[in-house]
């Protein structure tokens, strides 16, 4: 079994620069940052604190080879020369799925049956049998092609980590745990903030503002696939599972107000806050963002995030156009408060009535959309740890 190994960690498009900053904190060596995805080495620990830990990553794969194939014979070919056994036993189960862009070997269904091909043939030689009958653990196998280039993985996480565990019922287009902790990490919520957003829907943004202020893990009560696998039987996962609850800072002066004009979506934030274990940081009440006017104390500072609906979501365009032109009388420029906005509007400043201090490009599933950062000098709290 190898003691190092290479990890691939996929991210929705403008976040690599944040998930790249978790790994390095994270003890990743060797990153490498790629349009929608961060590579890194570490030990097989590191397998199991990336999936507790990394909030902006969408899984957690182990690289076990990449490679140019251009045809479907040399696709096999170097395929059957990887070193699968290290990880996969004579009797798991190995299924393939993928993707190719950009690339000569463009079939999926194609790639998969010729990649899977080519780990029986290494199997064949390696176990000394023909039939497999794949009853064991699961270890999916998955292949990403750009531009002739191919990657083939071992997925770790199974389930996508956006997929935390609080949030079983949602409303119409949530945003996305991962989309959402990004947002959080670029409005630098500390220990001592006090967030606010008065559109919450089902309580995204404020249940990833607790965990980040309170140094939750984000996969601390979740299962991940590789704790199946006969490499993890050692207890790494539950060890780093002790490791994050020890980390917890439950001391940390953070708050939350949360609000919205739908009676469901109040409900719905208050039991997705009490199964993410953070119902106490947050309060809850239905308003109309309209009448938001919240006031904070002294010495203070207060961020505002918000994920309005639009266009492309649930209101029509002029619909969602006036509710900009609302959140902009809604968040005025007041000392102490920032504001974080995400739209696909290119015409948002506009109509919010004042320009942005930054902006970042993310996609919300395929809509390409903007952070719109509004601050003022942050107040932070002086027994913040």
């Amino acid at each position: 079994m190898m003691e190092k190994v290479t990890l691939m960690c996929p991210c929705l498009f403008g976040l690599e620069s944040v998930l790249s900053f978790e790994v390095k904190k994270l003890g990743g060596e060797n990153i490498v940052v790629t349009d929608g995805r961060v590579t890194f080495d570490g030990d097989l620990s590191m397998v199991a604190k990336a999936n507790i830990w990394l909030r902006t990553a969408e899984r957690v794969g182990i690289v076990i080879g990449s490679f140019r194939a251009e045809t479907f014979t040399e696709l096999f070919d170097q395929t059957a020369e990887l070193p699968w056994e290290q990880f996969i036993g004579e009797d798991d189960c190995f299924p393939v799925k993928g993707w190719s862009v950009n690339s000569k070997l463009f079939s999926m269904s194609d790639c998969q049956r010729i990649i899977k091909r080519a780990v029986v043939r290494r199997f064949e030689n390696v176990y000394h049998k023909t039939l497999f009958a794949e009853t064991g653990a699961l270890y999916q196998i998955q292949y990403s092609i750009h531009k002739d280039q191919v990657t083939l993985v071992l997925d770790t996480s199974g389930p996508g980590l956006h997929k935390r565990g609080y949030r079983a019922n949602a409303n119409d287009a949530p945003i996305k745990e991962t989309l959402a902790a990004g947002i959080v990490d670029l409005a630098r919520v500390r220990g001592d903030s006090l967030v606010f957003d008065p559109m919450c829907g089902s309580g995204t943004l404020v249940i990833e503002s607790a965990l980040r202020a309170l140094n939750i893990a984000p996969g601390i009560r979740r299962r991940f696939a590789a704790q199946g696998w006969r490499c993890f039987q050692n207890g790494l996962f539950d060890e780093a599972r002790r490791d994050a609850a020890s980390q917890v800072r439950r001391d940390a002066p953070f708050e939350a107000f949360a609000s919205d004009i739908d009676p469901e979506a109040v409900r719905l934030t208050r039991e997705n806050a009490a199964k993410a274990g953070v119902a106490g940081r947050i309060h809850v009440v239905q308003a109309d963002v309209a009448d938001f006017a919240p006031q904070l104390p002294e010495g203070r500072s207060g961020i505002v995030l918000a994920n309005p609906p639009y266009g492309e979501r649930m209101l029509g365009e002029q619909e969602a156009q006036a509710l900009s032109r609302t959140l902009g009388a809604s968040f005025p420029k007041r000392d102490g408060f920032s504001y974080y906005i995400i739209s696909p509007d290119d015409g948002f400043e506009d109509r919010f009535g004042r320009p942005a201090a930054r902006r970042r490009k993310l996609y919300n599933g395929m809509i390409k959309c903007q952070v719109y950062m509004y601050f003022d000098k942050p107040v932070h709290f002086k027994n913040n740890k």
